[in-house]
C-alpha cells in the first residue's frame, strides 16, 4: 500500500494506492490422456463437444483420471494454462449432451461472464416419472443436503435457482420435458423436477419409487427398471462467441437408449389407445 507491504489487519484508507502481484496456484498433478471426444465445434477460443453418458467432466475423490480434463489436456496441450483446463461449466457424470470449453483464459473471463449474466442458453431433455400436465416455472433455492453431502436438496438459505419447463410428450405414466436453465446449480434439474414430484427416470440419487402403467409390455418395464442412468441430455446450446460476439447455437440429438425408450414408451400408449 503505497509503495509499503502491508499485513492483512492493517487499515486501508480512503485515497490509497494498492499494489498486488497474485500467482495462479498449482492445479494439481492433471495428466493428458487419449480420450475420444465427440467435437460438435472447434476454433482457436472455443471447444464445443457432445459429452457422453458415463464420461466425468473433472477429475475429483474416486476418479482421479480418464476424465473430459484429462482429454481437454491431450486435444489442446495449452489448455493447461487456463484454470480448470477451460471448463466453464459441467454435467453430471451420466448426463449427456453438449458443454462449452474455453481455450484460452480470455475466452474463458467472457464465457463466465455470459454464464453469471444468464445470456447463455441451455436447454435440456429428460423423461419424468409421473404425468405433467402443463408448463412452468420452479423458483427454487438449492443447497448441499444437511445428512447426505453427495445430494443436493431444495432449502431455505440455498442458492437462487431457477428452471423453466413445458411439456413435449406425455405418456401413461412418464412425461418428455423440455427444461431451460435459468440458473446453473449442482443436479438442479434433477432436485428441481423431483422436487415438484416429477423425478427423472433412472435417477439414482433423486429418482424416488419405480412405478410402470398397469399392463405393461414386460420389455418396457425392463427397460424402464434398469434403465442405467438418468434419462437427461443437453440438447440445445446458444451464446455469444467470446472473440467475435456472434450469436451462436449448437443441438445434439438424442442418444440412443433416450430415443428407445421414448419409442417403448410410445407404442405403450398407443396399445393402450381407446
Amino acid at each position: 500500500m503505497d509503495g509499503a507491504v502491508i499485513r492483512p489487519r492493517d487499515i486501508v484508507h480512503g485515497g490509497a494506492v494498492l499494489e498486488l502481484t497474485a500467482e495462479q496456484e498449482a492445479q494439481g498433478e492433471w495428466i493428458a490422456q487419449d480420450i475420444e471426444l465427440d467435437i460438435v465445434y472447434e476454433d482457436d477460443d472455443i471447444l464445443v463437444i457432445n459429452k457422453p453418458a458415463g464420461l466425468v467432466v473433472h477429475p475429483a475423490a474416486g476418479h482421479a483420471d480418464g476424465t473430459l480434463l484429462n482429454a481437454l489436456l491431450h486435444h489442446v496441450p495449452d489448455i493447461i494454462n487456463v484454470p480448470r483446463a477451460g471448463i466453464v461449466h459441467r454435467l453430471d457424470k451420466d448426463t449427456t449432451g453438449l458443454m462449452v470449453v474455453a481455450k484460452t483464459i480470455q475466452a474463458q473471463t467472457k464465457l463466465v461472464a455470459q454464464l453469471q449474466s444468464r445470456s447463455v442458453s441451455r436447454i435440456y431433455e429428460c423423461i419424468v416419472i409421473g404425468v405433467v400436465t402443463a408448463g412452468g416455472k420452479i423458483n427454487a433455492p438449492i443447497g448441499r443436503h444437511g445428512q447426505q453431502r453427495q445430494r443436493m436438496a431444495v432449502m431455505e438459505g440455498g442458492k437462487p435457482a431457477v428452471s423453466h419447463y413445458r411439456v413435449l410428450e406425455r405418456f401413461r405414466s412418464h412425461t418428455h420435458v423440455r427444461v431451460k436453465l435459468e440458473t446453473g446449480r449442482t443436479h438442479q434439474i434433477r432436485v428441481h423436477m423431483a422436487h415438484i414430484n416429477f423425478p427423472l427416470v433412472g435417477d439414482p440419487a433423486y429418482g424416488g419409487r419405480f412405478r410402470i402403467p398397469p399392463a405393461a409390455n414386460p420389455t418396457m418395464v425392463e427397460s424402464l427398471k434398469h434403465f442405467p442412468r438418468q434419462a437427461l441430455h443437453a440438447r440445445f446450446l446458444e451464446l455469444d462467441h467470446p472473440t467475435s460476439g456472434e450469436r451462436m447455437s449448437w443441438e445434439s440429438p438424442l442418444p440412443e437408449d433416450f430415443v428407445w425408450l421414448l419409442t417403448l414408451l410410445k407404442q405403450d400408449r398407443e396399445a393402450f389407445v381407446g
